[in-house]
């Protein structure tokens, strides 16, 4: 009897053809976005989960909110104490770790004989890394890798990089022209689900710092392994205690907090990570856009098997009629959505594999069907089947199975008139999510595009980005004394940190006027005379660092060092003060004593989803990370190319490497334009199904009035008046569903937008845009088939009368 199902169900199918290929193309691309989205989040969700300790290690943060300070300023940066000690004073603490982003902080160039890079991806950390983090190691000992200051450990690309097929163990390597490091392990490549990414991993010991144990400068990422059984919270809140003990009640708060690994990924809301976080709201976000995509193929099909209910009643009246049963029939029609579904699923697993690649250069992210453990991988497959084909074909089979054979084979249907609601619904929704995710997609692209083009009070165009690692003033003033000659250079000025991105930690303690105990938590970044001048940022009282502000910074004395200071508007109101009152005032920060020189307008030296907190300029001569090249902008390459020949001659160890400071702005948001380009794509998906199955609704309409149509054309009725006719139809129930969807976009994306502190409002014309869009498509959807439907010859379509 199965057998015999399935022959029918096969017939039935191949005899309705257009039918059958918009529901298995609909179903298909449901099913295929469906799985691209799913394997997308499985690759969210799974980051970190590969330790064998990851349910008990935690990401150490640090937050601080001054007397005076209205907002709360969290960190995944941390000092070098809070590990060793609270790893001796905490009895639920296992072990700990610091790791450092080293490439940051130094130059980071490599040797080995002729060979020599600029490593992007080099930490350092502590003996007890590969004790607590779990990376397979191809050579050496996880437990003594790091045991020496010498000792760095390689990533099985970097290895062959160096040393080609040759044993990578126990070669030395040179870094940064002092360090000597001998390899003592290899490991496999770290995964791209890893949020510790790096190709090679020295000793924290190598790094001076080691030997302070400091409660300030904050610059290390800190782990923590819990031991069994214990609270989180509990020893969070151990740590606050310690630190706070001595503290007077009116100095402000500072608290640390434990973010478990395996959320850190997509719900950290600490700043200054090791790279930038997911956003679990876009896991929300997209994980609803891939069930909305599968339901909406699912109604599709839906809509187009009870649209043909007419045509197959007198074959459910005859069969009723012969003896079958009302469940015999219901089986009947589910296997037949079951072939549907089948080759559907077929289909899109084949468009999966070949849209794979394309999704993950789109994504930034290695995607495929590896990104699944493959029992995983069936079990979704296997119930996708089922649920699509339930989900599919329940209410297309009690439908049709509940025909009543006396009024069908009459020629009526005493259910047509529920049905024609039904379908009319059917449409309504997929539009509404249509709409839905086109208004979206339109304020989505404004904000990306907002973010692009607002004054954020920093100058980035055509601002050439080195990165220094670390060299003195002294060096850096001849260098920049050289290429200042160059034609198209404009200026330079050197920083410790990228000023797009500041990541510096500090708190001005110390102020003339002020109680003993006022403190007043701020980001500071030392910066060079021309800072402010090479990036136009704009002064509003005081003037500009000079030559006489670096020297008197420079005394080898640091009781007589006196530093002069430029606050921004946030931090002079955050004092009390107005910024012609801060102009001569002397305030400390971190120990270091001076005058404020300068005010300078608020500008963003962070993300755009936070609001402009108090940020300190000061001088400094020992160490900075970045020089800042202002080009004209004209013959770049040759100016780039006259810059690259001064680099050699003044750094020939060291490769010229650059980049834009405005590509650093970009990068910061690439989560955000991720997730909008996957929203723009997956809009066009619920488009292009959406017009699937309004085409096929049209063809079903159209072949039903094909008399009437007839009758009106031998009226005299024209091609426009009968093509509208059959149009409006479908084009009211758009409008419908773009008044349904209008308010709940707005609710949606007014809710996205509440996450940026510098956001655009939602304007009526997104709206109107949305909706022309919308009524626009489903025309040209349906007017080839009306049209199509208007010229044909009436007398074939009445010859039968």
């Amino acid at each position: 009897m199965i057998r015999n199902y399935l022959k029918t169900a096969w017939r039935n199918l191949v005899q309705n053809k257009t039918t059958s290929f918009i529901s298995m193309a609909g179903l298909a691309v449901g099913i295929c976005s469906f799985l691209l989205l799913a394997t997308y989040l499985t690759n969210e969700l799974r980051y970190d989960r590969f330790n064998t300790n990851a349910g008990r290690i935690s990401r150490l943060t640090f937050s601080y909110k001054s007397a005076d300070d209205k907002e709360v300023n969290t960190t995944a940066l941390t000092p070098t104490a809070p590990v060793p000690v609270f790893k001796q004073q905490l009895a639920d603490i296992e072990d700990g770790v610091r790791v450092v982003n080293y490439s940051n902080m130094r130059a980071a160039v490599v040797q080995f004989g002729d060979k020599l890079f600029k490593e992007k991806k080099m930490l350092v950390a502590d003996a007890s890394f590969f004790k607590i983090f779990t990376f397979k190691f191809l050579s050496g000992n996880p437990a003594t890798a790091l045991a020496n200051s010498t000792s760095i450990v390689l990533t099985a690309s970097t290895a062959e990089k160096y040393f080609g097929d040759e044993d990578a163990m126990g070669k030395i390597l040179k870094v940064d022209q002092k360090n000597s490091m001998i390899v003592t392990g290899v490991i496999e490549d770290v995964p791209e689900y890893s949020q510790i990414k790096f190709d090679m991993m020295g000793s924290y010991a190598m790094m001076p710092r080691s030997l302070n144990l400091a409660w300030s400068s904050s610059n290390d990422y800190s782990y923590i392994l819990l031991k069994p059984g214990a609270n989180r919270e509990a020893v969070a809140k151990q740590m606050t205690d310690y630190i706070n003990k001595d503290r007077p009640a009116s100095g402000g708060k500072m608290w640390f907090g434990l973010e478990p690994l395996t959320r850190v990924h997509l719900y950290s809301t600490a700043g200054k990570g090791l790279e930038p976080s997911g956003n679990i709201k876009y896991v929300y976000i997209l994980g609803f856009v891939a069930i909305v995509l599968l339901v909406l193929a699912c109604v599709n099909f839906l809509n187009l098997v009870t649209a043909r209910s007419a045509e197959r009643a007198k074959e459910i009246g005859v069969r009723k009629v012969m003896g079958a049963m009302r469940g015999q029939l219901f089986v009947q029609f589910i296997a037949e959505a079951g072939i549907i579904t089948l080759f559907s699923l077929i289909a899109g697993v084949l468009l999966l594999s070949a849209l794979l690649p394309v999704f993950s250069n789109f994504t930034g992210q290695q995607l495929s069907l590896q990104t699944w453990n493959p029992e995983w991988l069936i079990l979704a497959l296997v119930t996708l089947f089922v649920v699509v084909t339930l989900l599919a074909g329940t209410y297309p089979s009690l439908y049709l199975s509940a025909f009543k054979p006396i009024v069908t084979l009459k020629g009526g249907s005493s259910m047509q008139a529920g049905g024609n609601m039904l379908r009319k619904s059917l449409v309504v929704f997929q539009f509404v999510v249509s709409v839905f995710f086109i208004i979206s997609t339109i304020i989505a692209g404004n904000q990306l595009r907002y973010i692009q083009s607002l004054n954020t009070g920093i100058n980035r165009d055509q601002v050439l980005v080195l990165d220094l690692g670390g060299m003195g003033y002294n060096q850096i003033e001849s260098f920049k004394g050289e290429i200042g000659q160059q034609t198209g250079v404009l200026g330079s000025t050197a920083s410790y940190d990228s000023p797009v991105n500041v990541g510096g930690g500090y708190s001005i303690n110390t102020a003339e006027g002020k109680n003993a105990d006022f403190n007043l938590s701020v980001t500071a970044i030392p910066v060079e005379k021309s800072f402010t001048k090479t990036l136009g940022i704009k002064l509003i009282a005081g003037n500009d660092l000079d030559l006489g502000d670096e020297q008197q910074v420079m005394d080898t004395s640091a009781d007589k060092r006196r530093y002069s200071f430029i606050l921004n508007e946030a931090a002079v109101k955050g004092m009390g003060w107005k910024p012609e009152q801060a102009i001569g005032k002397k305030i400390g920060l971190n120990g270091r004593m001076g005058t404020i020189k300068a005010v300078a307008k608020d500008f963003n030296f962070a993300s755009l989803h936070e609001e402009i907190t108090p940020i300190v300029m000061f001088p400094e001569y020992d160490w900075f990370g970045k020089l800042l090249v202002k080009t004209s902008g004209k013959n770049t390459a040759n100016t780039i190319a006259a810059i690259a020949s001064k680099w050699h001659k003044f750094y020939p160890n060291s490769p010229f490497e650059y980049h834009f400071l405005d590509q650093e702005f970009d990068a910061m948001y690439k989560t955000d334009q991720r997730t909008g380009g996957i929203l723009t794509a997956f809009t066009v998906v619920t488009i292009l199904i959406s017009c699937l199955g309004l085409f096929g609704l049209a063809v079903f309409s159209t072949r039903q009035r094909i008399k009437e149509i007839g009758i009106r054309k031998v009226l005299g009725a024209g091609v426009a008046s009968i093509a509208g006719l059959i149009s409006f139809d479908f084009i009211k129930l758009v409008l419908i569903a773009i008044v349904i969807s209008s308010p709940l976009a707005w609710f949606a994306m007014n809710k996205w937008l509440q996450d940026f502190a510098f956001r655009v409002s939602i304007q009526w014309w997104v709206f109107v845009l949305a909706g022309g869009m919308a009524a626009l498509i489903a025309f040209l959807t349906v007017g080839y088939q009306s049209i199509k439907a208007a010229l044909s010859n009436p007398v074939k379509s009445l010859r039968s009368e």
